[in-house]
């Protein structure tokens, strides 16, 4: 009888935390991911530039999974179709419980709790960026592009917020951030939407098997905070990591020394970027890339050889 109440409270609870949300749309509340614990505050990072003319930029988040939270990097994606924009997901928290809602494309940005997650999305709309027409045209006052490959750029600075104050806080509600849905967000929210796309389902999943990832481990300072794009070469080193560790292929020992040369890599990126005006050199790019093929020779050495993390059990 006790577990039956203590059911039907936690049932009430998550209801309860529906309805008092901000309005949005049920398809939109991740209701399985409510817990009592609130996501850490955003880290700071640099924006990678936009690679590709057209991909649009997803900040980075706190998702949560069976090990806790995780940091699920930004990243540059490809949109669904032409003219949608991205509406960030986001933690809100009432009567003792943070509910993720989840992110959506649109027509127009919709309410993300207010948070600001940078780079264009600063609590309110988006203001990196907009289509027109069939192309899409990015405000490099507020994000950064590959101008050798993306050319439909303007500057517009009056959009930048010059505050001294960066709310790095990563929930909605009670303790976070107080923001509402504006009349424009929820006429927004009415929209067609349009679920993430298979690339960033992909990339949140991979991320969640990143040990680097998770905040039990980071701290608050996640090992990749940004990545350019889904399929870059670092995202697949990882990725590579983690499938060698689900399968027992790389030992613990193994796994630490291959996570060791990518940190060294990323940090050595990150410092090179910093001295050269957020770019590398050609020089720096021949030896980052010499870099990786040597990590990945050695990923692919260590997957291949006789040792494993169950040869206790197999013996």
């Amino acid at each position: 009888m006790g577990n039956f109440f203590k059911l039907r409270n936690i049932l009430l609870l998550l209801l309860m935390a529906m309805f008092l949300a901000p309005l949005t749309s049920f398809a939109q509340v991740a209701v399985g991911v409510s817990i009592r614990i609130g996501p850490p505050v955003l880290p700071v990072y640099e924006q990678p530039p936009c690679p590709h003319d057209g991909y649009l930029w997803t900040p980075g988040y706190w998702a949560y999974g069976p090990a806790g939270y995780f940091w699920v990097p930004g990243v540059w994606i490809a949109p669904p179709r032409v003219g949608v924009l991205w509406t960030p997901g986001y933690w809100g928290f009432a009567s003792g419980l943070y509910v993720w809602h989840a992110g959506y494309w649109g027509p127009h940005v919709g309410f993300y709790g207010g948070i600001n997650y940078g780079f264009g999305y600063g609590g309110v709309g988006f203001v990196g960026g907009e289509w027109r027409g069939g192309a899409f045209a990015y405000n490099t006052a507020v994000v950064r592009v590959n101008e050798t490959v993306v050319r439909n750029v303007y500057v517009n600075r009056t959009v930048i917020n010059n505050t001294t104050v960066v709310n790095r806080t990563s929930f909605n509600g009670q303790g976070g951030i107080m923001a509402r849905a504006t009349p424009e967000e929820r006429t927004a929210m009415r929209e067609q939407h349009f679920q993430p796309t298979s690339n960033q389902m992909a990339h949140e999943r991979t991320a969640g098997q990143d040990r680097n990832q998770l905040a039990s481990m980071n701290h608050g300072r996640p090992g990749t905070a940004a990545m350019d794009s889904v399929n870059g070469r670092a995202y697949n080193q990882q990725g590579r990591i983690a499938q060698g560790v689900r399968s027992g292929q790389l030992t613990p020992r193994e796994t630490a020394n291959v996570e060791h040369r990518e940190s060294n890599i990323n940090r050595e990126v990150a410092a090179d970027r910093r001295a050269n005006g957020g770019k590398l050199t050609p020089a720096e790019h021949k030896q980052v890339a010499r870099q990786q093929n040597e990590a990945s020779k050695k990923i692919y050495q260590d997957k291949h050889n006789d040792k494993t993390d169950n040869r206790a059990e197999k013996k």
